[in-house]
């Protein structure tokens, strides 16, 4: 049971935050112009937060379920931990403080920032990925690492088409021709859950001795964080219409 709670955080935050961070990485491709930027930043706007706490959470039940294991991971990949903490700052940054200053140079810094988060995340991931799922070290795990974020850019694409209108809409359904959107983001979420599965076959997951008092608790929230999130993908069901709140 321990290990199928982990599983669910993990691949849930890899399905759902892979998108907005795809989309944060194709921003300079989809948004050609500020305001376009600004729309396509709408598309993930009610997203990114909630979809962060399902990695605040996979980070928690691997401290509490798996400490070994979380030891591992950290002291053996200490600079890609880091790497992936300033990355995620850094988009954050971008996206919660583009539209406080009217001003085209804080914009354009703003948008810079977001890209460059999105891909240091894309990478880092790719990166954590590649050591677990295929044993590499070294400047070799570039070449997987950029597969991993590829994957990361057309998820994010094919959530972009479900998300946007009109000519940005056309931008982001270029791998679907336009039609087939939901097909096209099945099929990027089911390759980003095969990454997670297959990396988390690779892992030594021995849980420790606090499953009978933590999996419950755990589990007991499972409903309601799943219901949050079907009520915020109910909520902003439709296409945007304009720019946000950001």
């Amino acid at each position: 049971m321990e290990i199928f709670v982990l599983a669910f955080f993990a691949l849930g935050y890899l399905v759902l935050a892979g998108a907005d961070i795809g989309v944060g990485m194709t921003l300079p491709y989809l948004g050609r112009t500020a305001a376009e930027r600004r729309e396509v930043i709408a598309a993930i706007a009610p997203f990114f937060l909630g979809n962060e706490v399902w990695l605040v959470t996979a980070a928690g039940v691997l401290a509490g379920l798996f400490p070994e294991l979380e030891g591992e991971l950290l002291s053996g990949n200490y600079t890609l931990v880091v790497a992936l903490v300033l990355s995620w700052v850094v988009r954050d940054m971008g996206l919660w403080l583009r539209g406080r200053v009217e001003r085209a140079g804080w914009q354009a810094l703003c948008d810079g920032a977001t890209v460059a988060g999105s891909w240091g995340l894309a990478l880092t991931w790719g990166l954590l990925l590649s050591h677990v799922l295929l044993g590499l070290t070294g400047p070799v795990t570039v070449l997987p690492a950029l597969v991993v974020a590829a994957l990361f850019g057309t998820h994010g694409l094919a959530f972009a088409a479900l998300r946007l209108r009109g000519g940005l809409r056309e931008r982001a359904g270029v791998l679907s021709g336009g039609a087939g959107e939901a097909r096209t983001y099945a099929l990027t979420a089911a390759a980003l859950l095969a990454v997670g599965v297959l990396a988390g076959l690779r892992l030594p997951l021995h849980p420790g001795t606090s499953g009978p008092v933590l999996v419950p608790v755990v589990l007991a929230l499972v409903p309601f964080l799943v219901a949050a999130q079907g009520w915020v993908w109910w909520t902003f069901r439709h296409r945007v219409t304009g720019p946000s709140y950001l």
